[in-house]
């Protein structure tokens, strides 16, 4: 990491299989095909706001892990010839032999750290994660593997995996709100997205709450429709770790988060 002041633009490189990473990296570089849930009630809230497109370097799509053999005795061959230089690298979906081959292709390429975002606790496994965290420990790479990826905050000790939610301003998120007085009740007038979740889910509840009222039970059933019908794409499997599933995690997450702004 260069000092702070010198740092030059976070870059990204994507490594993945399944269509999550899709969602994730236009989210980053804003299309503005992307977020259609409003339809014809569209405002363009978040369209010329940002783009990181000049930080993506590479999007690579390795094939999915059913048209694969169970277990593979040479990933190497099923991995890309070469991964550009860059600080971050985002594997998503990947088969499970081929993501553990991933931290000695990073660090062969240069790339700083990792994050294995866990929407489903079949891809990544407790198991599976324990190995990858001891890869990169020896290799001495950043890693994070958020569950899920809209639970990823700023962590001590891991400078560039930080930047990647104080500068591009994804991972858990953050919301500013207003509120006016209407007809005696207190209803939600304006929302700001400080930091939105990876996948752009924040910026489609954040619309779908202007005008709702700030008692808990209606914001509860508002959010919980909006939070469903982007889709948000965790899992409703049950994880065994969280003892439930990894997309009610992320419902509780924007829920908190909402509640925060109105304190």
């Amino acid at each position: 990491m260069k000092p702070t002041g010198t740092e030059e633009r976070l870059t990204l490189v994507f490594v993945y299989s399944r269509d999550y990473a899709e969602r994730v990296i236009r989210n980053l570089i804003n299309d503005p095909s992307f977020c259609q849930s409003c339809g014809l009630y569209c405002d363009y809230c978040k369209y010329s706001i940002y783009s990181h497109v000049s930080n993506v370097r590479a999007a690579i799509q390795l094939p999915e892990p059913s048209r694969l053999p169970a277990f593979i005795d040479t990933p190497e061959k099923c991995m890309p010839r070469k991964l550009p230089k860059a600080d971050l690298c985002i594997a998503s979906g990947l088969h499970k032999d081929l993501l553990l081959e991933l931290p000695h292709y990073m660090q062969k390429f240069g790339i700083e750290g990792l994050i294995v975002p866990i929407e489903d606790f079949v891809e990544v496994p407790s198991g599976l994660k324990r190995q990858m965290k001891e890869k990169c420990q020896e290799l001495d790479l950043e890693n994070a593997f958020p569950k899920p990826f809209c639970s990823l905050e700023p962590a001590e000790g891991k400078p560039t995996i930080s930047r990647l939610v104080t500068e591009l301003k994804v991972g858990r998120p953050s919301l500013g709100i207003s509120t006016v007085d209407r007809d005696g009740y207190e209803v939600i007038d304006h929302v700001i997205v400080r930091r939105s979740a990876p996948c752009g889910s924040t910026w489609y509840v954040a619309r779908k709450l202007i005008g709702v009222e700030t008692r808990m039970e209606n914001l509860y059933d508002a959010m919980a429709k909006a939070h469903h019908s982007y889709p948000c794409t965790a899992s409703m499997n049950v994880d065994p770790e969280l003892k439930e599933p990894i997309l009610h995690v992320g419902g509780y997450i924007i829920r908190e988060e909402v509640e925060n702004a109105l304190k």
